[in-house]
């Protein structure tokens, strides 16, 4: 005896689920990579801070800027 065919409704529930299951997928491994390029930036940014008085120290001694008097 052959089995009964699936109910549409039930098919098209299915594969609604599968296509949902892989959005959610997608969706998690785009948060991973979201917060390591966040983490990138703020490295970035530390990085930068420390530069700016080094910067400062450079131009002083090269005499780029005007020292107070």
């Amino acid at each position: 005896m052959a089995e009964d065919p699936d109910n549409i409704v039930l098919v098209y529930l299915r594969r609604f689920d599968e296509k949902l299951d892989r959005v959610g997928d997608d969706v998690r491994e785009l948060k991973r990579r979201m917060t390591a390029l966040g983490e990138a930036v703020v490295g970035i940014q530390r990085r930068m801070d420390r530069l700016d008085p080094l910067l400062d120290r450079v131009e002083k001694r090269l005499e780029l800027v005007d020292l107070p008097r």
